[in-house]
Formats: C-alpha cells, sequence, structure tokens
C-alpha cells in the first residue's frame, strides 16, 4: 500500500511539473501593467510617455496606436531600463485634440497584463483608465470623480491577485497547515498586515527590492510550505504548525514587494499614488478573502456532501504547493544567475 502511495504521489509531482512547463513567466508571478501618460502641453499637442514592462527578461509585445490623423512632431525617444521599455513621444492630434478619439495597445488582447492610462487635458480634466485584455483600447472622454478612479484601481487590485499564481499559491499552502478557524483569522491577518506594510513603504518609494532577487524569495517561501505540510499529515509538529502567523508575516513582507510592483513599474506620477495605492490594497485584500472564501466553502461543501476523495486526490493541493514552488525557486534562481553574469 505504502508502494502504491509513493508511485501516486511521485506520479502527481511529475503531472504538476509537466504542467508548470507550459506556464508562461508572466502567470507564475504578478502580472505588472503597461503604463500610458498623456499630456496635452498646447492645444491639439501631447507628450506622451509610454512604458512597457519586461518580463523575464523579454518585453512584452504591446504596440502602441494613436487615432488615425495624429502626426508626431518630433522623433520618438526610447530607454532601455532593467524592468521596462519607455518610449516618448511628442505629437499633434489636430484642432479637436483627442476628445472622443480612441486609443489602441495592438497585442493586449495576447497577453494577461493590463495598461494604465492617465491623460492631462489643459482645461484641468484629469482621465486615468485602464485598458484589458478584453478592451485593448481607451477612449478620451468626460472627467471623473474620484470614486470612479478609485474603482479603477480596486479591479486592478483585483485582477492583480487573482493572476498572481504564486502570491494564491502561498495562500493556498498556509490553509493546509492551519487547523482551527482562530488560528487560521490571525494568520491570513498577519499576512494582510504585513503585505500591506511593504506595499505602502515600496509604493511610495521608501524601499526598493531589485526584482529578480524578490521574485526568488517568493518562490522559495511557496517551497518552503510544502515540508510543513507534509509534517501536518504525518502529525509532526514545528514552529510553522505552531506560530503559523508568524511565517505569515514574514513571507508577507516579502509579498508585499512583489504587489508594489505593480505600482511602481507602472510609473504613476508621485500625486497620484497615496489614492491609487489605497485602492490597489482594497482589490488585492477583496481578492485575496475572496480566494480564502471559495477554498473554505469548497472544503465544508465537499465535506456536507461526504465526499470521499481517493487519498492521491486529497495530497495533491499539497504536492501542487510543494512541487510548483520548487519549479519556480529553479526557474527564478536561474534567471538571476544568468542576470548576474
Amino acid at each position: 500500500m505504502m508502494g502504491r502511495m509513493n508511485w501516486l504521489a511521485r506520479r502527481a509531482a511529475c503531472l504538476l511539473l509537466a504542467v508548470a512547463l507550459f506556464v508562461p513567466a508572466a502567470w507564475a508571478h504578478e502580472a505588472r501593467p503597461a503604463y500610458l501618460e498623456i499630456k496635452e502641453m498646447t492645444p491639439g499637442q501631447f507628450a506622451v510617455l509610454w512604458r512597457t514592462p519586461v518580463l523575464a527578461g523579454m518585453r512584452l509585445p504591446l504596440v502602441l496606436k494613436m487615432p488615425e490623423g495624429t502626426k508626431d512632431l518630433k522623433k520618438p525617444e526610447v530607454q532601455e531600463l532593467a524592468d521596462s521599455l519607455v518610449e516618448r513621444r511628442w505629437i499633434d492630434a489636430g484642432p479637436i485634440g483627442l476628445a472622443g478619439k480612441r486609443i489602441e495597445i495592438a497585442g493586449l488582447q495576447l497577453t494577461i497584463t493590463d495598461a494604465l492610462v492617465r491623460v492631462e487635458l489643459l482645461d484641468g480634466r484629469t482621465i486615468q483608465s485602464i485598458a484589458r485584455p478584453s478592451q485593448p483600447w481607451v477612449e478620451i472622454a468626460a472627467s471623473q470623480s474620484r470614486w470612479e478612479v478609485m474603482g479603477t484601481y480596486v479591479v486592478e487590485g483585483i485582477r492583480h491577485i487573482l493572476f498572481g499564481a504564486d502570491h494564491l499559491l502561498f495562500v493556498l499552502g498556509l490553509l493546509l497547515i492551519v487547523r482551527s478557524g482562530w488560528m487560521l483569522v490571525k494568520t491570513i491577518t498577519a499576512f494582510t498586515v504585513a503585505h500591506s506594510m511593504t506595499l505602502a513603504v515600496a509604493t511610495l518609494g521608501y524601499a526598493t527590492a531589485p526584482a529578480l532577487p524578490l521574485n526568488a524569495a517568493i518562490a522559495l517561501s511557496i517551497l518552503f510550505l510544502g515540508p510543513e505540510i507534509v509534517r501536518v499529515w504525518r502529525g509532526e509538529t514545528s514552529f510553522t504548525i505552531r506560530h503559523p502567523w508568524v511565517v505569515a508575516f514574514a513571507f508577507g513582507l516579502l509579498h508585499g514587494f512583489g504587489f508594489a510592483s505593480a505600482m511602481t513599474s507602472a510609473g504613476l506620477p508621485r500625486q497620484e499614488l497615496p489614492l491609487a495605492l489605497l485602492s490597489f490594497n482594497v482589490g488585492v485584500e477583496v481578492g485575496q478573502l475572496g480566494f480564502v472564501a471559495l477554498i473554505l466553502a469548497m472544503e465544508r461543501s465537499f465535506r456536507v456532501l461526504e465526499v470521499r476523495w481517493p487519498r492521491w486526490a486529497q495530497a495533491l493541493p499539497g504536492y501542487a504547493v510543494g512541487t510548483l514552488g520548487a519549479f519556480w525557486t529553479i526557474q527564478r534562481v536561474a534567471l538571476l544567475i544568468g542576470a548576474l553574469r
């Protein structure tokens, strides 16, 4: 029987690893958004800043398409940064400017990222929007209220956590370790407080974390939970099992820097950061709590319906945490070593 269980465990681990090999690198960590900033300098003439993220050493294949009839006033300037490619343009959109016109982002529909858009007009209006894969364009329309702007970033925070497979896998690992309701509340609260702290500190520019070492450390935090889950299955104990909230707080500080990269890499103006930060963090928390509620609801429904899973299926979530954590750790450490050469 033990030999059969070991065989099933190995098979499940190999299957998960095979699946992971086909998961794009962008899915394994935060989907950092592109950023488009348009400022009207004189009537009908605009300065354009277009920043596209670089993920795993590759630039996202996004092309900015301005409305028909728009002309360049001078040759665009391109600057290559470690985490993004920045293009600056100066355009003439004609007598009526960009009002009512559509700006397209070709290639966005083929990705899982978004593009934050900010437009400043001479009449004092500031317009903020988000182009998504399902709608890879924005239109310059009326001004927005603060509530509409907050709603935009709340949605962005929810999407960010739901597409952040590594962050969700870490939360899943915590759920597999924690056994009591009160300890679960303490653990999730500790994780929330910790990543909210570093999200704020990093987004406001008081601290930074290099992307490659940070992503490797986040993957390592997931791998760390794998053996702890096995100890729970065996009825053993450890510091992590006795005090999961302490571990959640410590690793939450790392994950907060990961969340922050979605805001800092976009290049939002500093005066826009407080509102964007608050709204984005609310969205992250809503997405995270929604994920926790979904897992708990599924677990309870299986118990009420008396669903009998085979032992290998019961062990599969734990092996998913350990296997994917190991794969991402190896992948990201390899990228880090390659960058240091």
